[in-house]
């Protein structure tokens, strides 16, 4: 004996079945569009950390430049006259050239 409560459902059933069909198909795609924006957020942040490191070897290399001109310059100011007045020349070299190729002036 059938059960007298599901008559005529039929239509609804299926109609409700092609809905959930349609909806688990969007979430389905969805899914899968978040699932590549997630893979190509992962792939940029591995490629700015390689870039990061980078720099941050750059950096290490040019502070151990500046810490070697440095000690040189101190040597050289703390040596005698002759040094200072050739210190003198060359400071007067670089900072004219400064002005000249960094700001447009001519001295």
């Amino acid at each position: 004996m059938a059960d007298p409560w599901n008559r005529g459902h039929g239509a609804v059933d299926d109609m409700l079945d092609a809905e959930n069909r349609l909806m688990a198909e969007n979430l389905a795609s969805k899914v899968s569009r978040l699932k590549s924006l997630a893979y190509d957020i992962d792939k940029d942040a591995e490629e700015q950390n390689n870039y990061l490191d980078g720099m941050d070897s750059n950096f290490l290399s040019a502070t151990g430049l500046l810490t070697g001109s440095v000690k040189r310059f101190s040597t050289m100011v703390r040596s005698g006259r002759d040094n200072r007045k050739i210190l003198c020349y060359v400071s007067a070299g670089l900072v004219s050239q400064f002005y000249e190729n960094f700001l447009g002036c001519s001295v």
